[in-house]
């Protein structure tokens, strides 16, 4: 007599984890609420880290005078001047060292060489070279974007799978659209993924170049609150940077839905 048929659950689901979005702005409600609890009840002092109902104000009056935006506004400008000259040029290169064998000679061994320098270690000399106003500043940032964008972009190349190119180039393709419609396509999500990398290094650079020599700029707004003990001004300045780094972020990753809609 045959054994009855069992029925097995299916087990190759894969590991997938996913985002429990509704979870999310609770869990931060009531982090800020253990905040805002610890400083009043005393077990944490208010003047090393102010509540979050006085940072709110502190943003609140900052916006009402008018400071917040005349620091939010230099810095933007920096911010996407360095951010865009670092990455064209990363991009450039990025390409030139993935596609040719001259570009990878070269420009390896150059990135090798020059990407473990600290960045911010060469404002002092970008200061020699431009003077302290926006050039050093704004080459200290391009410098930060520059070699994420040139590793990932290269890397990206190096990921497309070489029997595409090989179908394309069996197909008659040129070299000029074996590029353009294969390599360049496929090495789109490493590229993207150095735009994440770049925007944050420039983000950081940016804070720190404005602590040296500039009146306005978010780095220039916490400095200035630093030194006169107004800890909630400083809190302020960097709920704003951190703000100002989930919008570039939420940009990038519109940018990803639009340009790899084809997977």
């Amino acid at each position: 007599m045959s054994e009855p048929v069992r029925e097995v659950p299916f087990r190759g689901g894969g590991f997938a984890p996913r985002r429990i979005r509704r979870l999310a702005p609770p869990f931060f409600l009531l982090l800020l609420l253990l905040w805002e609890g610890a400083v009043r009840a005393g077990t944490v002092s208010a003047l090393l880290l102010p509540p979050p109902s006085a940072i709110l104000e502190a943003l609140y009056e900052l916006a009402a005078s008018g400071d917040l935006w005349r620091h939010l506004e230099a810095s933007l400008q920096r911010l996407v001047l360095g951010w865009a000259l670092g990455t064209a040029a990363g991009l450039l290169l990025g390409l030139a060292i993935g596609i040719s064998s001259l570009g990878r000679t070269l420009g390896i061994p150059l990135v090798a060489a020059l990407f473990p320098i600290p960045k911010i270690a060469m404002l002092p000399l970008f200061i020699l070279w431009f003077g302290i106003g926006e050039p050093s500043k704004v080459a200290t940032i391009a410098l930060g974007s520059f070699f994420p964008t040139v590793i990932n972009a290269y890397a990206g190349i190096d990921a497309v799978p070489r029997s595409l190119v090989r179908m394309g180039q069996s197909f008659g393709l040129s070299h000029r659209a074996v590029i353009l419609k294969i390599l360049l396509p496929g090495a789109l999500p490493g590229i993207l993924a150095g735009a994440r990398i770049s925007s944050s290094i420039a983000l950081v650079l940016l804070l720190a170049a404005e602590m040296i020599g500039a009146q306005y700029g978010i780095g220039a707004l916490v400095l200035q609150a630093g030194n006169l003990m107004r800890t909630d001004r400083l809190m302020a300045g960097v709920v704003v940077l951190s703000l100002l780094g989930l919008a570039v972020s939420a940009l990038i990753g519109l940018a990803e839905r639009r340009l790899l809609a084809w997977r």
